[in-house]
């Protein structure tokens, strides 16, 4: 093959795509818009070899615009200068189509550079990161772009990719070169959702069966000396991903920081790190929240250094922020409390808000607030909910030492 087969198989259209269904979808908004020529300033934000190159081209197609690639990783200023200066010469109708794949590598003044430009809509930018753009791209571009997740793609996806690709190389290149299920199987898990990774592992594989004598098959066996990971990772449905997640907070709410450290590691392996970050956030605020206050900043510490570094890096702070939750205290009285209160509202239990402590240019506030500043210990009573509930108790102490510490000061204050 002149070329690498990821490179070789690359789809034409839209249909041809393999998985990003929440997009593609023939009732999706960014398929229906792209099909009826609404190409505005896109940013594609996901994990490597999901489609984002592959979707950008296929757009670039179907747009009646002049097209312009660079990547990051190797253009200069100078470069979308160059680009930037053949907007008025070339006379292209509908402007310039430019794509910038791996742009989180641009420094802030090459990103600004790009803006007076995507402003007077010259030039349409479609720009792919593996970062988290809020973090990897100037601020300016992502409120002039439309940001559109791409997701690891499903082992049926990946499957499908390799069925369809040696049948293109057999056809192409006059083979019969026999991909069993057992093997794509494990090509289609052990690829942590990268189309690409498993192109590369079965081009490796195409070249050792052309080699072989007689029926030229690849097989389990075979396929697993180059799976780069466990093909038992997930289950067909996914769920093996939600186990994971569900393993980790469930070993960090039992204190248990081993059992943690070990679903961390098998979701990183998985290229779960956003779905762990967001659990591991969430973790910080159910199971440590008001027992350890300090924990909530501490974890989002550890989970921003983890998106800006990336893998594998980031596997230290969050590797920090699992230990932390696991062996801190434990209260849920922040959530029992806002649930508590959630249950009234939705009951309809409403009522007024007190006069005292309506907005003072609202025409029906009256005065009698008491403001507690004024008065010994920063606290005074009054009345603040609504007359209907007004004796309703939402939130309940928790055992551990902080709660117990407000609890006792209050007490004594409000005695």
């Amino acid at each position: 093959m002149n070329k690498p087969l990821a490179a070789a198989l690359r789809p034409e259209s839209l249909e041809d795509v393999c998985g990003q269904q929440h997009l593609l979808n023939k009732d999706a908004v960014f398929r229906r818009a792209i099909e009826n020529g609404a190409i505005q300033n896109m940013i594609f934000y996901g994990p490597s070899g999901v489609g984002k190159t592959t979707v950008a081209g296929i757009i670039a197609k179907m747009a009646d615009k002049k097209l312009f690639k660079l990547n990051g990783t190797q253009s200069s200023t100078a470069d979308i200068k160059e680009i930037i200066a053949q907007v008025n010469t070339l006379g292209t109708e509908n402007g310039i189509l430019l794509y910038l794949d791996e742009i989180q590598y641009l420094n802030k003044k090459q990103q600004q550079s790009l803006l007076e430009v995507l402003e007077d809509g010259s030039v349409t930018l479609i720009a792919s990161t593996t970062e988290n753009p809020y973090f990897a791209i100037f601020n300016a571009i992502l409120s002039r772009s439309t940001i559109f997740e791409f997701k690891p793609l499903q082992p049926d996806d990946i499957r499908q990719g390799l069925v369809k690709a040696v049948a293109k190389y057999n056809r192409e290149n006059s083979e019969n070169i026999t991909l069993t299920e057992k093997g794509a199987d494990v090509l289609a898990y052990g690829c942590g959702g990268d189309m690409r990774k498993a192109f590369n592992a079965l081009e490796l594989l195409i070249a050792a069966a052309g080699f072989s004598q007689g029926e030229k098959v690849i097989d389990e066996a075979m396929a697993k000396q180059v799976s780069q990971r466990s093909a038992n990772r997930f289950d067909n449905a996914g769920d093996e991903h939600y186990n994971l997640l569900s393993a980790l907070q469930k070993s960090v709410r039992g204190s248990d920081e081993n059992a943690a450290l070990h679903y961390l590691a098998r979701l990183l392996e998985a290229d779960g790190m956003l779905a762990a970050i967001r659990r591991i956030l969430v973790m910080a605020c159910e199971d440590i929240g008001l027992a350890y206050p300090a924990a909530i900043s501490a974890v989002k510490a550890c989970c921003d250094i983890a998106l800006q570094v990336g893998m594998p890096e980031a596997r230290i702070p969050l590797a920090d922020a699992v230990i932390l939750l696991a062996t801190a205290p434990k209260s849920n009285s922040g959530e029992s409390a806002i649930d508590a209160a959630a249950s009234v509202v939705r009951r309809g239990g409403f009522g007024d808000v007190p006069s005292h402590l309506r907005d003072s240019h609202n025409p029906t506030h009256e005065t009698g607030y008491k403001y507690p500043h004024e008065f010994p210990n920063h606290w005074v009573y009054q009345q603040y909910l609504p007359d209907e509930i007004k004796d309703h108790i939402y939130y309940q102490y928790g055992e551990n030492r902080t709660e117990q510490a407000a609890k006792a000061y209050w007490e004594k204050i409000k005695k």
